[in-house]
């Protein structure tokens, strides 16, 4: 038998019997013709095609998935089952941009974010500080930050476990704030 012969509620109870065989031509006859009902209840209260279209999608996949699982209690009224979805997410998307808004409101602000002065390095005071440092630390920082080598990387190379180059990195990245600190 054509699907399009079949009503909306046998579709859904085909769908429903079907499980997670997943029954397609069924699945998608029923989407076709759901979703012109669904959009124009987006349009109406939405009042955006493209949201209209995110709740298409959004409220039939959702609707397809409970069939599939079985917890639509009453797939003869799918279509009032369909009715009462687009209501529920209609609501959900409102009240998720009055969230939206009022977090805005309260924490936005209109000025924006002024980012700090970048602060100018000292070359040459840096090339001292790292010639300071004893060989395993200029090691593990030159491969670290010069070379952008990964921690698992750097061990490697230099023969050390990964927890030893990170211990070795702190401290040295410690030493290079302290000495650069004193230049200013």
């Amino acid at each position: 038998m054509p699907l399009e012969g079949l009503e909306d509620a046998e579709l859904a109870r085909r769908i429903a019997a079907a499980g997670e065989r997943i029954d397609s031509a069924a699945e998608s006859e029923l989407y076709r013709r759901l979703a012109p009902r669904v959009r124009l209840y987006g349009l109406r209260h939405l009042r955006d095609p493209h949201a209209a279209h995110d709740l298409v999608q959004q409220v039939l996949l959702t609707t397809l998935e409970r069939l599939r699982a079985g917890k639509v209690r009453e797939p003869e009224r799918i279509a009032s089952y369909v009715l009462g979805m687009c209501r529920m997410t209609v609501l959900e998307i409102r009240r998720g941009t009055w969230r939206r808004e009022q977090l805005l409101e309260t924490y936005g602000g209109t000025e924006g974010y002024d980012a700090p002065e970048p602060v100018a390095l000292d070359g040459e005071r840096l090339a001292k500080c790292l010639e300071a440092l004893a060989e395993r630390e200029r090691s593990v920082v030159s491969l670290s930050f010069f070379a952008e080598q990964a921690g698992d990387e750097v061990a490697k190379a230099l023969g050390l476990s990964a927890g030893n180059v990170r211990v070795i990195r702190h401290r040295a990245i410690g030493k290079l704030r302290e000495c650069m600190g004193e230049a200013q």
